[in-house]
């Protein structure tokens, strides 16, 4: 990390070299830096440095104006960082005592852990929530997004340490796609065990090659259908048995229901899990077509406003099916995808999912990358 001189007083936090954020003000609007030297860090609270942020197709979505978010905010909330403060009793999500140099994720959203939503495990929808780069910059929390040198952590997040060995390349992205495949598959399992199940993930974006991959490695047999050759040929590298392409009609031979022909009469099972991880509409149409008696539909790439899909409740009755929305996750997940992670990045390509890193002053070119390039995640890199 990069060299500072870090200062105590009373509940503050001064730093040298200030820490500085890169705020959205709007579309169309260029991203404008914001210097903020002191932190008044909070019990449970910490400071954390920035090794490398990812961006997330969300903070695109956001900047072209393609989702609602509030303004001005500093985006970003995939990203890895070491530890410089910590606030009186901080500690991990398991329950270990945090101290500065530990280097650590944390969740993408704040939750108070007392209301009705987070007695019933639902932290992620917290009646009190807060979300890293997400919500409007205000005093106080001037350091609430990734896109920044430093990120001031509050109690409420959960908090996992991350191992030396794994690339930042692999851990900053944990704390969204990662966690968030782990707990769509988590929903998936308790309604029809992976192993040896026959699993169609729609989708082969970040989350679409991260669900290939951890399910692929729970036991089950995965068709990845995705409209990018490139992304099919990549899923692959992930676990993936076979591919279809959904451009071609659903019953060519290399469209998903000739594939999923093939592999019935290949002698594996029915689909029972379908992950949709695109938000396309014709996916999910899809999806409802190819899933199996008594299957269930798990859908996790619909978080921007797009076209209703009609749907016809008797194909759900007559074929006993369950649809489940998924967003974001609990602390339980994060904690699952970095231990995942710390195996798994030695056995698939997850560093290569993040392609060309810039530096945090020229996240604007890095958001145009990101909008167009090939690559899954572009990376940010505050120390350069």
């Amino acid at each position: 990390m990069t060299r500072q001189l870090i200062s105590e007083v009373g509940r503050d936090v001064l730093v040298r070299p200030s820490p500085f954020a890169m705020v959205w003000q709007g579309k169309g609007s260029p991203h404008e830096a914001l210097a903020v030297p002191g932190v008044a860090l909070g019990p449970g609270e910490l400071l954390v440095e920035v090794e490398l942020a990812t961006i997330c197709r969300s903070d695109v979505h956001t900047v072209l104006g393609q989702r609602e978010g509030p303004a001005p905010v500093i985006l970003g909330h995939e990203q890895v960082g070491r530890v410089v403060a910590v606030g009186e009793g901080a500690v991990t999500w398991t329950g270990t005592p945090i101290v500065a140099g530990m280097r650590v994720a944390w969740s993408v959203t704040v939750s108070c852990g007392n209301c009705d939503r987070c007695s019933r495990g639902l932290t992620q929808k917290c009646r009190t929530l807060a979300r890293y780069g997400h919500d409007r910059v205000h005093r106080g929390w001037e350091l609430s997004g990734g896109f920044a040198s430093h990120v001031q952590v509050r109690a409420g997040s959960a908090v996992v340490l991350v191992g030396e060995s794994m690339p930042a390349r692999v851990a900053a992205p944990a704390s969204c796609a990662t966690a968030t495949v782990a707990a769509a598959l988590e929903a998936a399992s308790a309604h029809a065990p992976l192993r040896g199940a026959t699993v169609l993930v729609l989708g082969a974006g970040m989350s679409g090659l991260t669900a290939t991959a951890m399910a692929t490695d729970a036991g089950a047999h995965v068709i990845v259908s995705d409209p990018v050759a490139a992304r099919r040929s990549a899923a692959f590298d992930f676990g993936a048995a076979a591919v279809a392409d959904p451009g071609v009609g659903y019953l060519a031979v290399t469209g998903l229901g000739g594939v999923l022909a093939a592999s019935a009469a290949a002698g594996a099972a029915e689909p029972l899990v379908v992950l949709e991880t695109s938000g396309s509409p014709a996916a999910f149409r899809s999806a409802l077509r190819a899933v199996g008696i008594g299957g269930i539909v798990v859908l996790v790439g619909s978080v921007s406003p797009g076209a209703e899909v009609t749907l016809d409740p008797e194909v759900l009755v007559r074929n006993a099916l369950t649809v489940r929305g998924v967003h974001n996750y609990s602390g339980r997940n994060l904690q699952q995808a970095i231990d995942y992670l710390s195996d798994a990045w030695h056995s698939h390509p997850f560093a290569d999912l993040v392609g060309e890193t810039f530096p945090l002053a020229l996240l604007d070119d890095a958001l145009e990358c990101a909008a167009s390039g090939p690559h899954p995640r572009v990376g940010i890199d505050p120390r350069v």
